[in-house]
């Protein structure tokens, strides 16, 4: 299974999300830190969930970190943009 595809059934599984958006975005960050060459270290993710909605924001943040357990290793970065 594809990094982008574990992330997305994690998050679904976790939230039951109403709006799941998940971007690979490592291409605009070859050759910098961070890079493994992979083409799976940078990701940005858009995810609306009536179980985030009432959460304070780092509490959103935690809780998505949470779920994807040992995929934030596996990960350099990732842009969260919760609800």
């Amino acid at each position: 299974m594809s990094v982008k595809d574990e992330l997305k059934a994690r998050l679904t599984a976790a939230f039951a999300p109403e709006l799941l958006e998940i971007v690979n975005d490592s291409h605009r960050h070859a050759g910098h830190s961070g890079d493994d060459g992979s083409g799976d270290s940078h990701y940005s993710i858009k995810l609306r969930s009536p179980l985030l909605a009432a959460m304070p924001r780092v509490a959103r943040h935690r809780a998505v970190h949470a779920a994807l357990g040992d995929l934030n290793s596996r990960i350099h970065a990732i842009a969260l943009d919760l609800g």
